[in-house]
């Protein structure tokens, strides 16, 4: 059994474009010895258009932007790479791989050239589950700084060669190899087969979107749950309390909390108070912490922010 690790980089990547500029592959054995590695270089056919990962700040790749007009175009290379990929018995593996997978997916149907169909897997996603934390994604320098792996970041065949770095080294602190990750964690591969990728998952990353659905219908009951009490007691609010004229709305942890919720607007309603759920039609807006888009758009809208505590404490002495 055999790994290939891979990288790709690309001078520009859009919706449904992606003109690759680098294909770096590591091929190595079961203990994570080297057996062959290569940055192949692509002529992209287009020009560079770097950014970051919010679409702002260019990234600089670490190659002479020029050079590139001399190399091959991607059907030129395409044969060797889709070798590669689709030899039997061999993981492949990269980081965020589905990205680079999609990358390959969008130049074969860029050239009308026939789809890749192969198995893939990710360090950063056995990483996620290594640490059962699936809210955010991995980047691989971070994960590399932290692993103790160092490389030359955007160089794709580096990137690759770190990539199977950070793989053994978790490999390592998890007391398995790669075929025991897999298993350990029940981590089903990601494919490409006739142009459509299929996502890499396992079984914590189900229990996690399991867990965020129970979590989804609780806060939604909760949200029912206060809503029907708002709309049950509004007429029932006392005419030229002190509160008359006040148009509350609370940040929406405050409304799940139905305890607490129904316990606030019962004191605002029997001060004359009303509620609305809209913030921009406020003129109090009540939260724990002045943050986030309702927030703002209340204050936008010229609601004044009371902490939940202030509100709290000025009821309790009514």
């Amino acid at each position: 059994m055999k790994y290939v690790f891979f990288d790709i980089e690309c001078a520009c990547v859009f919706k449904n474009v992606a003109k690759m500029c680098a294909f770096g592959y590591v091929v190595a054995d079961e203990r994570f010895q080297v057996i062959e590695r290569e940055d192949i270089l692509i002529n992209p056919k287009g020009k560079f258009h770097l950014t970051d990962r919010k679409g702002g700040q260019g990234l600089v790749l670490p190659y002479e932007y020029e050079d590139f007009k001399k190399y091959p175009t991607f059907p030129a290379v395409y044969p060797k790479i889709k070798a590669l990929l689709e030899e039997k018995d061999v993981y492949v593996i990269g980081h965020a791989t589905r990205n680079d997978v999609n990358y390959l997916n969008l130049e074969t149907k860029r050239y009308k050239l026939p789809s890749f169909k192969f198995s893939y897997y990710d360090t950063q996603f056995f990483y996620m589950n290594c640490e059962n934390s699936f809210s955010r994604q991995y980047g691989l320098q971070a994960m590399a700084e932290e692993l103790g792996v160092q490389f030359t970041p955007h160089r794709a065949v580096d990137d690759a060669y770190a990539t199977m770095r950070v793989c053994e080294a978790l490999c390592k602190r998890e007391n398995v190899d790669v075929c025991g990750m897999i298993k350990k964690y029940g981590i089903v591969a990601g494919e490409i087969k006739k142009y459509n990728l299929k996502l890499t998952t396992s079984r914590l990353l189900k229990a996690y979107h399991a867990e965020r659905e129970r979590e989804k219908a609780e806060r939604a009951k909760a949200h029912e749950e206060f809503f029907r009490f708002v709309n049950k007691n509004m007429h029932r609010r006392k005419k030229g309390g002190v509160l008359d004229g006040k148009v509350f709305c609370f940040a929406k942890e405050i409304e799940d909390e139905v305890s607490l919720s129904r316990k606030l607007v019962a004191e605002i309603f029997a001060s004359g108070g009303r509620y609305t759920s809209r913030p921009g039609a406020c003129n109090v807006y009540i939260a724990r912490e002045k943050s986030g888009a309702r927030c703002q758009n209340a204050l936008s809208a010229g609601a004044a922010f009371v902490p939940l505590g202030d509100l709290e404490k000025t009821l309790e002495e009514k």
